[in-house]
C-alpha cells in the first residue's frame, strides 16, 4: 500500500507539474527561434555593409525562403504581391491579358503556341506558329517566355502592341494591336457525346467555376436519351480547390455522402466534407480516366468514387497527393500557402505517396513501397489500398515514345510543319473525321530535313560498341570484323524507314496539332479519341453491364 501510495502521489505531482514543463519547453523553443531569426537579420546587414560587391538583398530573401520552405513540401510557397496574379490564376483560372499559350524554343525566340478560343489574341489574328519579336517599345528576341508573358498581361482595356513573324507567308511581318482583356481558361475545355451515346468529359483542373462547367455537360447529357454512359477524364489534372471536388462527387452519389475529412496537426480539428445537393445522374454507368498526371483533388474525385462504388477507375496509377494547402496573409501583401491538413477518402485511406517528414540523409523523399501500404475496403467490400496514389480497376498501358518521335516533337519539326501546312491548307476536316492521310504525311516525310533531325540510333550505337569491346577482348578476327561489318550494314538507320515504320505514333501528334490550330483545344480534344487507348478501355467496360457490374462487386447486375 505505500507503494502505491507514493506512485500516486508521483503521478499526480507530475500532472501538476506538466502544464509548467510544456510552457518551459514552448518558452525555450521560442527563445531558439527568436536567436535565429535576429542572427539572419544580423547576417543580412552585414552582408550589405562589408561584402565586396553590390548585394542584391531581395533576391538574396527570396532565395533564403524558398530554400527554407523547399525542405517543407514542394506544396507550401510564399507569393510575394506581385506574384500574387499566380495564386489567382490557380484558383479561379482569371487573369488579365491577350490569351495565349506561348512557348520558348532553342533560338531563345518565343513563339505563340495557341490563342486561346474566343480569346483577344485569337480575334486579333495571332496564329501559332508567329514569333514574337516586340511589344510595345520592348524587343523579345531575347528576353524569354517568362517576360514576354508578363508583357503581354495587363489591367483588362489597356491596348498592347505586339510585333510578330509569321513564316510561310508573303507578308511576314505583321503588328497587332491587342486590347487586353479579363481571361478565363476553362477547366473543360471539351465535352460531347461520342459514337451517339457516351458522354465525356475531359476536365483540367478544380477552379471554382468548374463544378458549373461539369454540371453544365451532365444536365446536356441527361436531356440526351441515348447517352447510355458517361466518362470522366481526369489524366494530367493536377488538382485544386478541394470544394469543386465534392461538389462534381455529389453529381453522382446522395445527397449527404461523405466524400473525405481532412485532418491537421490537431487530431481533434477534423473536417468532414459531404455532398450537399441531390445527385444529377445518380446511377448512370460511369468510369473515370487517371494516369499519373492526376493528384490531389482528382484523387478526391477518383478515389471517392472508387471507395464509394460508384465509378470504374481506368487508366493507370495516380500521383499520390493526399495533402491539403490553404494561404495564409503575411506582411507587405504576402501570401503564404501552406500544408495545413491530410485528406482520407470515404474507405478511410489516405492516399499519399511521399511522407516528407521522413528525409534520407541526402534531403530526398521515397515513395512508400507497397508492401507497407494498408488494406482498406470500399463500399461493397473490395480490398483498396492508402500510401502511392489510386491504383485503377483496370489498367492501361500507355506505350512509350520511341526517340525519332520524341525528337520530332521536341525540335518543332511536327510543330512548323503544322504552321506550315495550315498556311497552304486553310481548310481541314472537323475533329472526328480527320485523319493524316498519304498525302499529308508524305508532306510531312519531304518537310523533315535530315541534317536538322538529330535522334539517337541505337542499333548502330550498339554495334560500335561491340566492335570496340570484342576488339579490347581480342575476338576480332577477319572474319568477325566482316560479320560485324554486316550487321552494321544491317541495322544502319534510314530515315524514311523509321518515319513509315512510325507513322501510327507520329500521326497522332500531327492530328492533334493541326486540330489545335484550326479548332483550338476542343478539337485537339475531341480529334484525340479516335485512337485513345484509356477511352476505348472505359467505353469498353461500360457496355459490358456484367463486367462493370463485377468490377464495382455488385451482386446483382443491370441489363444491358
Amino acid at each position: 500500500m505505500k507503494n502505491r501510495r507514493y506512485s500516486v502521489i508521483g503521478i499526480l505531482s507530475l500532472c501538476l507539474l506538466w502544464p509548467g514543463a510544456h510552457a518551459l519547453a514552448q518558452k525555450s523553443h521560442d527563445a531558439a527561434v527568436a536567436r535565429m531569426l535576429n542572427t539572419f537579420t544580423a547576417l543580412v546587414k552585414e552582408l550589405e555593409r562589408n561584402y565586396v560587391d553590390t548585394i542584391r538583398s531581395e533576391e538574396l530573401l527570396e532565395t533564403a525562403v524558398g530554400a527554407m520552405l523547399s525542405t517543407v513540401d514542394p506544396y507550401t510557397e510564399y507569393y510575394t504581391a506581385e506574384q500574387q496574379q499566380e495564386l489567382t490564376l490557380m484558383q479561379t483560372g482569371e487573369y488579365g491579358g491577350v490569351g495565349s499559350y506561348i512557348v520558348q524554343r532553342a533560338d531563345s525566340g518565343t513563339y505563340v503556341s495557341g490563342p486561346y478560343e474566343g480569346s483577344p489574341a485569337a480575334l486579333a489574328g495571332l496564329k501559332a506558329g508567329d514569333r514574337i519579336v516586340r511589344i510595345d517599345s520592348v524587343d523579345t528576341r531575347k528576353i524569354g517566355s517568362q517576360k514576354v508573358s508578363d508583357l503581354l498581361k495587363g489591367q483588362p482595356g489597356s491596348i498592347v502592341n505586339v510585333e510578330v513573324i509569321r513564316p510561310y507567308v508573303q507578308d511576314s511581318v505583321l503588328n497587332f494591336a491587342i486590347e487586353r482583356k479579363k481571361v478565363k481558361r476553362p477547366s473543360v475545355p471539351y465535352w460531347g457525346v461520342i459514337d451517339g451515346r457516351t458522354g465525356y468529359i475531359q476536365l483540367t483542373g478544380f477552379i471554382e467555376d468548374s463544378p458549373k462547367e461539369v454540371r453544365e455537360a451532365l444536365e446536356s447529357f441527361k436531356a440526351n436519351p441515348e447517352v447510355k454512359e458517361v466518362v470522366l477524364d481526369l489524366r494530367g489534372n493536377g488538382g485544386g480547390l478541394v470544394e469543386s471536388a465534392v461538389e462534381i462527387v455529389g453529381n453522382f452519389v446522395p445527397k449527404g455522402t461523405e466524400v473525405l475529412r481532412t485532418k491537421g496537426r490537431d487530431k481533434l480539428n477534423e473536417k468532414i466534407y459531404k455532398t450537399t445537393k441531390a445527385p444529377l445522374l445518380p446511377d448512370i454507368p460511369l468510369a473515370v480516366l487517371i494516369d499519373g498526371g492526376s493528384a490531389s483533388s482528382s484523387e478526391i474525385t477518383a478515389g471517392a468514387l472508387q471507395d464509394l462504388d460508384r465509378a470504374v477507375l481506368v487508366g493507370s496509377r495516380s500521383y499520390g497527393k493526399g495533402l491539403v494547402q490553404s494561404t495564409r496573409p503575411l506582411p507587405y501583401d504576402g501570401v503564404l500557402k501552406v500544408t495545413v491538413a491530410k485528406y482520407y477518402i470515404p474507405s478511410g485511406r489516405l492516399i499519399q505517396a511521399l511522407d516528407y517528414s521522413r528525409r534520407n540523409p541526402d534531403g530526398s523523399v521515397a515513395r512508400t513501397p507497397d508492401s507497407l501500404t494498408n488494406v482498406y475496403k470500399t463500399a461493397h467490400g473490395r480490398e483498396v489500398r492508402d500510401g502511392g496514389g489510386l491504383i485503377p480497376d483496370s489498367t492501361v498501358d500507355w506505350g512509350t515514345v520511341n526517340r525519332l518521335v520524341y525528337n520530332l516533337v521536341r525540335d518543332n519539326i511536327v510543330f512548323d510543319f503544322a504552321t506550315k501546312y495550315l498556311a497552304e491548307h486553310p481548310n481541314i476536316p472537323a475533329p472526328g473525321d480527320f485523319e493524316i492521310t498519304d498525302e499529308i504525311y508524305d508532306e510531312f516525310k519531304a518537310f523533315v530535313d535530315p541534317s536538322q533531325l538529330k535522334y539517337d540510333k541505337v542499333c548502330e550505337d550498339l554495334v560500335k560498341q561491340l566492335k570496340e569491346v570484342a576488339k579490347a577482348e581480342g575476338y576480332v578476327t577477319p572474319e568477325v570484323e566482316q560479320q560485324l561489318d554486316a550487321l552494321g550494314t544491317t541495322l544502319k538507320h534510314d530515315l524514311n524507314h523509321d518515319l513509315d515504320q512510325h507513322r501510327d505514333q507520329i500521326s497522332t501528334y500531327l492530328a492533334s496539332e493541326l486540330m489545335q490550330r484550326r479548332y483550338y483545344e476542343r478539337g485537339e480534344v475531341r480529334q484525340s479519341l479516335n485512337h485513345d487507348k484509356g477511352f476505348s478501355k472505359a467505353v469498353e467496360i461500360l457496355r459490358d453491364r456484367d463486367k462493370l457490374a463485377s468490377i464495382l462487386g455488385q451482386s446483382n447486375t443491370k441489363g444491358k
